[in-house]
């Protein structure tokens, strides 16, 4: 049986962009339409047919955040990736809070871009999961109505706060959870400004569920964003090429060990 090909819609107001991503993108089988404006693609994806939407930020005209904004209304589960400049935090938090899948920075690899697409794709085409189902990946298994979580079947005594933090990443897996969201998940909106405080509890858990807390293959910092906890494709692959080097630092000369 022909498996259907991936239907991407990429909107950029850059020519060069679009001319470089269409080539690898329809070698690979992917199927590629490009507009330049979010007006454009409003328009495009109204019509129905697409899996997948790379969006820029930063365009002339409605913009990326407010196309994502608009299209969020009327298509809710369509995996959305934003490709943003690499110094653009506050952006990055603001899409993921209005409903973005991921995003990549430029410049990116097309490794980096093209595994983006399919975790995002491979999500949305899951089966749902029930929310007391419990959740494993790699040597984790969470149990979210004992609020027990084992490694290699050996139990990990873990704080309240611990899991709770543990079960909104991994309930999650291979997406960022901004740092706001999990301080007000877990703590409260009056505390979502505590980002020195979440350091120091994910520091805390990474010393229980990681091999190496400095290498860590499950939790995983995006810098000045927030954390994303691996899915099980993203730890099967980091395991095959063994432990990563560390995540940046949270801050320019803020060692990782302390986040």
């Amino acid at each position: 049986m022909t498996q259907t090909a991936i239907r991407i819609l990429i909107v950029d107001d850059e020519s060069a962009i679009r001319r470089a991503l269409r080539p690898p993108l329809v070698e690979l089988g992917f199927q590629v339409v490009d507009v330049s404006r979010g007006e454009e693609a409003l328009q495009t994806l109204r019509a129905g047919g697409f899996d997948v939407v790379l969006l820029d930020v930063n365009m002339p005209g409605i913009g990326g955040i407010e196309t994502l904004r608009r299209i969020r209304a009327f298509a809710p589960r369509l995996p959305i990736l934003m490709l943003t400049v690499r110094d653009a935090e506050e952006e990055k938090v603001e899409a993921l809070e209005l409903g973005a899948d991921d995003y990549v920075t430029k410049p990116f690899s097309m490794r980096e871009l093209i595994a983006r697409i399919r975790t995002a794709v491979r999500r949305v085409q899951a089966p749902a999961r029930a929310e007391d189902a419990p959740i494993e990946v790699g040597e984790l298994r969470l149990d979210p109505v004992k609020r027990k979580v084992a490694k290699r079947g050996q139990l990990v005594h873990l704080t309240r706060k611990e899991f709770d933090i543990l079960y909104c990443l991994m309930s999650r897996a291979g997406r960022v959870v901004t740092y706001a969201r999990l301080l007000t998940e877990v703590w409260g909106a009056e505390c979502r400004e505590e980002v020195e405080y979440l350091r120091t509890f994910v520091r805390q858990l990474r010393m229980k569920i990681e091999d190496d807390p400095s290498k860590p293959l499950y939790l995983l910092t995006d810098v000045y964003v927030g954390y994303r906890f691996a899915d099980a494709q993203m730890f099967n692959e980091a395991n095959a090429e063994g432990a990563t080097s560390p995540n940046e630092p949270e801050t320019p000369n803020e060692p990782e060990a302390a986040s």
